[in-house]
Formats: C-alpha cells, structure tokens, sequence
C-alpha cells in the first residue's frame, strides 16, 4: 500500500492562491517540472477536492487546445491514465471517470481506497480534502513547494487544524527559485 501525500504550492507567507483567487505566481520551471512529473508517474491515483477537482477536470481534458506549455502537455496523458479520487460531501459523482468519497466515513472510504491503488495516492493542491484527511490523520507525507512570492492574503494552506508534530525528510531547490519541504509524521 502507497503512501498518502499531500503536494501542494504555497507562498513564503503560506497561501495557496491570492486574495482574489489567483494562481498565477506559481513558475514551473524545467527542475520542478521534472520533478512533478516523477511524483506523478508514481501515483496510483490523483485525489482532489471538490474545488481543485472542477479546475482539473475542466483544463486538463483539452490542454492542447489551451496551452503549449511543455510540462502541460507532458502531463496531460498522466492525468488522463491516472485513476482519479474526488473527495466531496456534495458531489454525487464525477465525470472521467473519478470516484467520489467523501459522503460517509472518509477514513474508511480512504482505506478502501488506499487498497484498491498501486502506488501513491497525490492530493494535489487545495485546502478542503487536504485537511480534512489531515485532521483524520490521513497524510503520510507533505510536499511542500514554497515559490518566491508573498500573496498577502488568500487561501492558507491546511487552515484550522490541531497541532501535528512533523518529521523534515528532505529539501531540494528547483530552478533557482522555488524549494521543496518534504515532511512525514511524526
């Protein structure tokens, strides 16, 4: 059974995105596209919540007609493959395929899921599924890019959670720019 982790892009001051919702700062350079590309090879699926998961599925299905942005194209076909888990309490279903946990006991819809995946399970970005499984003590592992750039305001990262005590297991820079903050539990 593979690990749960939690890879997301943040600020120096700890948001997700901008007061106004932007997420236009984060700079996917050759480093950290390559590196996003190997975490996402080894995913035995992609897990979202509601938000992230509506973004996703309404870009990645066309990149090519949006975007020529080499790591976008490189990672369509991944997204496409990869099995897709949404985590919602008001979603009934998901279009491509995605199955939707979230409407009873997400620790144990999580297990089942973690059973039926070879791999990783990579909840990408967002807040909402993020904490939820952290405060259920869920993740793993936290990857954490931290991009140079202060937003000021916006949505933070893993907002109201208790206390959890983490573990650093490694750091890596990317591109002269942004740095990973790799995290287990502790």
């Amino acid at each position: 059974m593979g690990k749960v982790i939690y890879w997301v892009h943040q600020s120096v001051d700890g948001f997700i995105e901008g007061p106004k919702g932007e997420f236009d700062w984060p700079a996917m350079g050759d480093e950290l596209s390559a590196y996003s590309l190997e975490l996402t090879e080894r995913a035995g699926a992609f897990v979202y919540g509601r938000r992230v998961w509506e973004m996703m599925s309404s870009y990645w299905p066309q990149v090519e007609s949006i975007s020529d942005h080499p790591h976008d194209l490189a990672f369509a076909p991944i997204w496409r493959r990869t099995p897709k888990v949404v985590v919602s309490r008001t979603l009934a279903e998901a279009d491509h395929g995605a199955r939707v946990v979230g409407g009873g006991d997400l620790a144990a819809e999580l297990a089942e899921v973690r059973e039926r995946f070879d791999g990783d399970l990579l909840v990408t970005g967002g807040t909402g599924a993020a904490t939820a499984l952290a405060a259920l003590g869920l993740i793993d592992e936290y990857q954490v890019v931290v991009h140079p750039v202060l937003l000021g305001g916006g949505r933070q990262v893993l907002p109201d959670l208790a206390r959890q005590d983490l573990r650093l297991v490694a750091t890596r820079g990317f591109d002269g720019r942004s740095v990973l903050l790799r995290y287990r539990r502790a």
